[in-house]
């Protein structure tokens, strides 16, 4: 059963009256096909409207739809032979990230990314994917394998931020970030970063510091989210719908200011709506990606990807 967003109530009523009519169809002689026809059409044009012009603050529902696919939903629809690695050989295990060798259509990669779980009782174990500095340092010691091993590193970040509660920054939370946020710069072999749902601050940027960074069409990038921008500008949390137009969070937005390389698309009504589908689309970029960096020697990656930092933001 889909959950609707507050801006698709519209579409939510179209969809309860096919079904009601459907259901009051069953076993009856009258023919509504025609009339179901029509409003199936009218929903779907609906639909399809709404996602064509959705402003910032809408595009972040979406990014944070409940049932949005996560990294363990990538993990099924598209990589092979995945080897989770836990552990960041000091403290525990973070699993709020999560990462281990897989294959992408044959290619060998290291893949890691934040995973929010997809109920109650996951959502908790994962911390809603807010990484603790174990879980950075985990991601760290997996880049390093990577180099060691000459294989690419894959990275899925879908995160509000890092956790900000005292313990983590206790175990030292600024310098895991800061030190991931290098890994990623230092890393010998391609990098290919996808922003999948949210990317929140130095926690989504820690794992994101790509030579290719993706993003999903509805997905959203910011060093704040709208919330607390708002309530830091405006002193309230209602202000969010212009926070997010200001800070320029979508795909869109920073694909124009040279933030992100590259923007996936996501079926009509978003990724929820069609997980297969989106899987399939980005699979297909990531291995375009992988398959252009994989000509390169570990200085021009290094090069490209120092670059394409040093001009974000020049005109």
């Amino acid at each position: 059963m889909i959950s609707y967003l507050e801006f698709e109530k519209p579409v939510a009523k179209l969809e309860a009256r096919i079904a009601e009519l459907r259901t009051a169809a069953d076993g009856d002689d009258v023919d509504i096909s025609k009339e179901l026809e029509r409003l199936e059409v009218k929903s779907a044009d609906l639909l399809a409207s709404t996602y064509a012009s959705l402003t910032p603050w809408q595009k972040a529902q979406v990014a944070r739809h409940p049932s949005r696919p996560h990294f363990t939903d990538f993990v099924d629809l598209i990589f092979d032979d995945f080897i989770p690695l836990g552990g960041d050989r000091n403290f525990g295990d973070d699993e709020a990230i999560l990462g281990g060798f897989a294959r992408l259509d044959g290619r060998k990669v290291v893949l890691i990314g934040h995973e929010k779980g997809n109920d109650t009782e996951s959502r908790i174990r994962h911390n809603f994917g807010m990484g603790k500095p174990e879980g950075y340092r985990k991601a760290i010691r997996l880049m390093q394998l990577a180099g060691r091993f000459n294989l690419p590193v894959v990275t899925l970040v879908d995160t509000s931020g890092a956790f900000p509660g005292i313990e983590a920054e206790e175990r030292g939370q600024a310098e895991a970030i800061a030190r991931s946020t290098e890994a990623c710069l230092a890393l010998p072999t391609p990098m290919v970063a996808t922003i999948v749902g949210e990317g929140g601050s130095g926690g989504a940027v820690a794992l994101a510091s790509a030579e290719r960074v993706l993003m999903l069409e509805h997905a959203v990038y910011s060093v704040i989210s709208p919330e607390g921008c708002a309530s830091i500008l405006w002193r309230t949390a209602e202000k969010a719908p212009d926070a997010a137009e200001a800070m320029r969070i979508t795909a869109q937005h920073l694909k124009k200011l040279g933030v992100i390389d590259r923007i996936v698309k996501e079926p009509v009504g978003g990724a929820h709506r069609d997980p297969a589908a989106v899987a399939q689309n980005l699979g297909k970029a990531i291995g375009q990606e992988l398959d252009a960096l994989a000509k390169l020697s570990s200085d021009e990656v290094r090069r490209m990807r120092e670059e394409r930092f040093l001009q974000i933001g020049v005109s």
